[in-house]
């Protein structure tokens, strides 16, 4: 059986595991914790359910410009976090580390370019990639080598999204995806779309004209054109971000329960320390 590559988006399991767990969760000196367990054991079930030859998993580097927010100043306007969330996803590249898992973070990439790229490097050398999100962007990198797994119910149950499903949840190919959001726009990151332009329109488009810009150049949304081609870079996702190394991988739960026990997490380093029999068996 070929081994994937499991591609994570860091900031999105995080962003769930914080949702959906009780914020009574704490770690030594009462701080926050419920971000740092959530993803843990989410970490844990996808090593055991894929059993993967390597883990990536990318992250936001808030704070820090992107073209997208460069060149669209409404791109994910508004957003704010918690400080306790926020203190959570400093330590969560360190934690992901410490299972001996790569991390991709660098200034002006968002995590799910770390994800393109990842999907982009297996397809490249013959391998699989098995991408974790909750961001329907990504739906873009579905492919007869790639697979989405999409969190539907807090961290536990997870959708299985391949180029067939794409279709039948939007009625465009992944290929398509970003065309789809320019005209359609994405509530979540605050871009607006073409006017008067909802799902089944924007799916008729992309079927009559196949994409964007066959669309603008017929006299389509003219008045908006520059726009859409804006909106439609902005939700391509970039897969020039700078991959770390992605050589096979074993977990280091011993490591990953000494980095738990340091912060206060005694149930979680027990839990990482009863992994390792079984991981080797």
């Amino acid at each position: 059986m070929t081994r994937p590559l499991l591609a994570i988006d860091g900031d999105s399991l995080a962003h769930r595991a914080y949702h959906a767990l009780p914020k009574s969760i704490r770690r030594a000196h009462r701080r926050p914790a419920g971000a740092l367990v959530g993803f843990a054991n989410m970490l844990i079930r996808l090593w055991e359910a894929e059993q993967p030859r390597a883990v990536v998993v990318g992250w936001d580097s808030l704070g820090e410009p992107t073209y997208r927010t460069e060149s669209f100043a409404g791109y994910q306007a508004g957003r704010e976090f918690d400080d306790e969330l926020l203190e959570q996803l400093d330590l969560l590249p360190q934690l992901t580390e410490s299972f001996g898992f790569a991390c991709g973070k660098a200034a002006g990439y968002e995590a799910d370019d770390f994800l393109a790229a990842a999907a982009a490097s297996e397809e490249a050398r013959g391998g699989e990639t098995v991408v974790v999100t909750s961001d329907r962007d990504a739906f873009q990198l579905a492919s007869e080598r790639t697979t989405i797994l999409q969190p539907v119910r807090g961290v536990s149950q997870l959708a299985r999204i391949g180029p067939a499903e794409v279709r039948e949840r939007y009625g465009v190919e992944p290929a398509q995806v970003p065309d789809f959001i320019a005209l359609r726009g994405d509530p979540s990151d605050r871009i607006p779309g073409a006017r008067g332009v909802g799902e089944k329109t924007a799916a008729d488009l992309l079927r009559q004209y196949a994409s964007l810009e066959a669309a603008l150049e017929d006299g389509r949304f003219a008045a908006q054109a520059e726009e859409l081609r804006l909106y439609r870079r902005i939700a391509t996702l970039d897969a020039s971000a700078p991959l770390p190394s992605l050589n096979d991988q074993f977990p280091r739960w011993a490591e990953a329960s000494s980095f738990a026990a340091d912060l206060g997490l005694g149930r979680l380093a027990e839990r990482l320390t009863a992994e390792a029999p079984q991981s080797r068996s």
